[in-house]
């Protein structure tokens, strides 16, 4: 009996996979392989479940893991709002990241570990993850799901106070205003970040940040809304908060110790400010008015 239902839950491990590879339209087969192997219901705690269904909650049935192999949001903490989040949107962004064996991740906002688990997986075996999670609950339960990993290391502590260790990936999984300046500097050449961007309630985007030779590039790709960032997802009252429309224009991203502030930003946030200017595109020529 027992390895029946083994083997079912492994289907059905397998089925979501393929799900999630498909979703996220990455050419890297590892990421079906990953979502098969790694167990979900190891970092959720003991079931029933809590969904979180659009403004209501569902308790799954039973603590039969093959409720939760589906697109649904899972509460981690109903009191805080924190949940393991939508395993579509993961998959995409993680893809979307394209993570390599020997890179190094941070992952801010790490949750359980489920997600790190899977970073961990695609950056094996000499890559690592550093896993920030700022909730102690949290925390310590992420630090025993991912005990069996060795490349991890998980960090109770606050990712926008404390420095960043330098990153080819840096996985935000907690809204921000803006991007820590601290977080810009410690991505590597060619490292990539993914960060909720919330500077104003009426602008929750997606945004892909790559470190080029000429500088930070930026692209906002999709709508989306993660739980508040402590300490980085209030603006200043002196920033500049763009429109949707602008913020969905920025195409690069500007420490302002390295470039201050000219006509094509499209938002300030204090040391860090976003331009509608390409990386690659052509420097004007003329007088500047």
């Amino acid at each position: 009996m027992f390895s029946g239902i083994m083997t079912r839950i492994e289907d059905i491990r397998k089925f979501y996979a393929r799900l999630m590879a498909a979703n996220a339209s990455s050419p890297d087969p590892r990421l079906e392989t990953v979502f098969a192997e790694v167990p979900r219901e190891a970092f959720l705690g003991p079931g029933p479940w809590t969904i979180i269904a659009g403004n209501g909650k569902v308790t799954t049935p039973s603590a039969d893991p093959a409720h939760i192999y589906q697109n649904v949001l899972v509460a981690l903490d109903d009191d805080k709002g924190i949940n393991n989040g939508e395993p579509f949107l993961h998959a995409m962004w993680i893809g979307k990241l394209a993570p390599k064996p020997g890179e190094a991740v941070c992952h801010i906002g790490a949750g359980t570990g489920y997600y790190t688990a899977a970073l961990a997986r695609l950056v094996s075996p000499s890559g690592t993850v550093t896993a920030f999670e700022l909730d102690e609950k949290l925390a310590d339960l992420a630090r025993q799901n991912l005990e069996a990993y060795g490349n991890v290391t998980v960090v109770h502590g606050d990712a926008v106070t404390t420095p960043l260790p330098a990153s080819d990936i840096i996985y935000v999984n907690a809204g921000v205003a803006a991007p820590p300046a601290g977080w810009l500097k410690a991505l590597r050449p060619r490292g990539r970040m993914i960060f909720p961007w919330r500077p104003a309630e009426r602008v929750p985007l997606a945004v892909m940040v790559t470190r080029t030779e000429n500088g930070f590039a930026c692209d906002p790709f999709m709508r989306s809304w993660f739980i508040p960032c402590v300490g980085a997802s209030i603006a200043d009252p002196a920033a500049t908060i763009p429109t949707r429309e602008q913020a969905a224009s920025s195409r690069s991203i500007w420490l302002v110790q390295d470039k201050a502030p000219d006509r094509t930003a499209t938002a300030i946030f204090g040391d860090v400010w976003f331009s509608s200017k390409s990386l690659d595109a052509r420097p004007r020529t003329g007088p500047r008015k």
